[in-house]
């Protein structure tokens, strides 16, 4: 008999949000009177807008007739790659940088299979799960290890805190030469967002310090402040030392229908030299035979003057949710960040466990959240709230939770 591939062995338990349903159903099947709301997930919920779902139907249209139909596009369709190029770079980069994919999520576990398992990987901490489950998988990292009270983390990970004590940007320091660094902005889960000057730091210490990163920009979009920074690549010198993904997911609510995108500059080289761009085709072309045509005429439609307005239309949408639950969190006392420019509030909840506070949450309030703990040590005793929901479920929830 075959033998488990051991990197499984070294997750730790199961993945942060099937354990969040989980525990969601078990209230639920002991209190079957309970209306739940969830604040929790990052999942859309309004539908998706007329100009961009007229895309995914002509797309879908486009596939019944011999002259519209198209099989294997395994990079993209060429007109969305220019246009990505063209809406959210300038123009920065050639068709042949810019690869579509199924999702951001999704690249950034492909991504894994480009640096290997000899590869040293540092996160922000907290950060999205799977930048430490996916580098888990692919043998990057050791076991779990308790290496802090009440807290711990994988061997061959380093950690990098983002506190209120550093204004939730790490320190650089602590980063080891050649690595490969993931750095989420606006950052899921804390929905703070980097300014020019950190990401030009953080940018210097990459090239200084042989690294790649890993730009996640996901939640770009949601982005007001005209100060910040919407891309790596708004910072001199990033195209040498960063990868970006980003996603249809949030902003044209795409969620279900699975559209993203990665940029990967021919300028990135390995120590040695070869193309990781050329390696990254290579890797799409045999792992990926691209996403679906009917969503990317979608996505087409959402960059479309008439889809840019639908983005925004959408995305304030959600802003105002996020507004709403921080105004009621903050007449608590509770000390919050995000939710200006991220549709995620990071509230803290002091010397509390996580956990406990989501549980509290849940059962005074029949209110689904994510406690910070699930993000990475530094998250305990946080507990984040997601703007992603319809406006009357928000606006109970938030009577609710003047019950904490």
């Amino acid at each position: 008999m075959i033998t488990r591939n051991l990197n499984m062995a070294n997750l730790k338990a199961g993945y942060l949000f099937p354990e969040i349903a989980k525990r969601r159903r078990e209230f639920a099947a002991a209190h079957p009177d309970a209306k739940i709301i969830s604040l929790g997930v990052g999942n859309t919920t309004e539908p998706i807008l007329p100009h961009t779902n007229a895309g995914l139907v002509n797309g879908a249209q486009k596939l019944g007739t011999a002259q519209g139909y198209s099989g294997y596009q395994d990079e993209g369709i060429a007109r969305l790659r220019e246009k990505i190029s063209s809406v959210f770079y300038k123009d920065k980069f050639g068709i042949d940088e810019i690869f579509i994919s199924d999702g951001a999520k999704c690249d950034i576990g492909r991504l894994q299979i480009l640096f290997g398992s000899g590869a040293k990987i540092a996160v922000q901490d907290p950060s999205y799960p799977v930048y430490v489950d996916g580098s888990v998988l692919a043998g990057a990292a050791g076991g779990w290890e308790e290496y802090a009270a009440n807290s711990g983390g994988y061997k061959g990970i380093t950690y990098l805190p983002c506190t209120a004590e550093n204004n939730f940007f790490p320190n650089l320091d602590l980063i080891p030469n050649n690595s490969v660094i993931y750095f989420c902005s606006p950052n899921n889960p804390t929905g703070a967002v980097a300014d020019r000057a950190q990401l030009t730091s953080l940018v210097n210490a990459a090239i200084s310090k042989g690294c790649l990163i890993v730009f996640d920009a996901a939640y770009s979009e949601f982005i007001r402040d005209p100060n910040l920074p919407k891309t790596i690549y708004e910072i001199d010198k990033a195209q040498t030392c960063a990868i970006e993904v980003n996603s249809f997911s949030k902003p044209a609510g795409f969620t279900g229908v699975r559209l993203g995108w990665s940029v990967v500059p021919k300028a990135i080289k390995y120590s040695t030299g070869e193309s990781v761009n050329a390696d990254w085709s290579r890797i799409a072309g045999t792992i990926f035979n691209g996403a679906s045509n009917i969503a990317q005429e979608g996505g087409l439609a959402s960059l479309d003057d008439d889809g840019i307005k639908e983005i925004r239309e959408l995305t304030d949408f959600y802003l105002g949710n996020a507004k709403l639950i921080r105004n009621a969190l903050t007449k608590k006392g509770l000390t919050c960040i995000g939710g200006e420019n991220s549709p995620y509030i990071w509230a803290k909840f002091p010397g509390r466990d996580s956990w406990e506070v989501f549980s509290e949450i849940l059962e005074k309030c029949h209110v689904v959240t994510t406690p910070g703990a699930g993000f990475g040590p530094a998250g305990q005793s946080f507990v984040r709230f997601s703007a992603f929901g319809h406006r009357a479920d928000v606006e109970e929830a938030c009577k609710r939770l003047e019950k904490l």
